[in-house]
């Protein structure tokens, strides 16, 4: 994967550009529209798709107080538009206070003044989306600049899901139900978190239940529990069964909620490894229980139930 952090670099890449632009969080169905249009074009007018994304998130900028929990982290997505859509080059914006302050207008002719010699060939978008300052770019700005300038212009109308547009607020509102089967007819996949394994206090090993602590990056969790998972990391998988939640028994409930996960036949160090975590089933609430050894026969008990969903 090619990713590229300047708009300037974007004159590296083999023109002319087809360029797929949005705030991609959770590349649901619609985004998914908007990057395979541009993937389109590419192959049929010869050039190269990029996607352009911005990190962080607009809204930790503009209304921090109402930034919602990402869908994807910048770096899971990046990982997903190389497996889902075969994209190879991303551009990824630092969105800041300068860069809001940009008029819509300012920020396209940055583009079109950094592309290769071959230039831009097409700009693809929500036919709804706006950026720049005052939301002063939209797909009417893109198609004049479009007729000026030479480049082609697809919006991409809304899908609908289910009797209702698409989104990544209705994604996550799904998530944060823990129903997982409207976040899977809304993506278009089943939805995943991934986190990064941290040292824990490695209680799990001194009971016959290792697990994999999770620090999850800033990505949006279902209703606290226990779960059957199924989970990817570097070029392995495995099932096994998860706890999302504060550790009741051996915390005292007195902690942030963690993510840690026991993996079925796995015994080797992972210690640092990124993993791909995908919610299969709830099996309980979490519970807290009258001791170590309570809790030893309710983890069996948990075991065996993820098992037998993977049977």
């Amino acid at each position: 994967m090619n990713v590229l952090h300047q708009v300037a670099d974007l004159g590296r890449v083999p023109g002319p550009l087809h360029l797929a632009v949005g705030v991609f969080d959770g590349l649901h169905l619609g985004h998914a529209e908007v990057i395979d249009a541009a993937s389109v074009s590419a192959r049929e007018q010869g050039g190269t798709a990029v996607v352009v994304t911005f990190d962080p998130h607009p809204v930790q900028v503009l209304a921090p107080s109402n930034a919602p929990r990402l869908l994807t982290s910048t770096r899971h997505q990046i990982e997903m538009l190389g497996r889902n859509h075969g994209i190879t080059n991303v551009l990824v914006v630092h969105f800041d206070e300068e860069f809001a302050a940009q008029t819509g207008e300012a920020f396209i002719q940055g583009v079109l003044e950094a592309a290769p010699e071959e230039g831009i060939g097409r700009i693809c978008v929500g036919e709804d989306w706006q950026f720049g300052k005052g939301r002063s770019g939209n797909i009417d700005l893109l198609r004049r600049m479009g007729e000026e300038f030479g480049f082609a212009v697809t919006g991409v109308p809304t899908v609908e899901v289910l009797g209702d547009r698409v989104s990544s607020t209705r994604v996550r509102e799904a998530v944060g139900a823990g129903d997982f089967d409207v976040a899977k007819q809304l993506l278009g996949r089943d939805y995943t978190v991934l986190g990064t394994v941290i040292k824990g206090r490695q209680i799990g090993r001194t009971i016959g239940f290792p697990t994999a602590n999770l620090t999850v990056h800033s990505e949006q969790l279902p209703p606290t529990g226990v779960y059957a998972v199924s989970v990817v990391g570097q070029g392995d998988g495995w099932n096994g069964v998860a706890n999302l939640g504060y550790r009741p028994t051996v915390e005292g409930g007195d902690v942030k909620r963690v993510l840690e996960v026991h993996l079925f036949d796995m015994s080797s160090d992972i210690y640092g490894e990124e993993l791909e975590v995908t919610f299969v089933k709830f099996l309980r609430g979490e519970e807290k229980f009258d001791g170590i050894e309570a809790l030893k026969t309710q983890i069996s008990l948990d075991v065996e139930a993820a098992r037998s969903v993977f049977a």
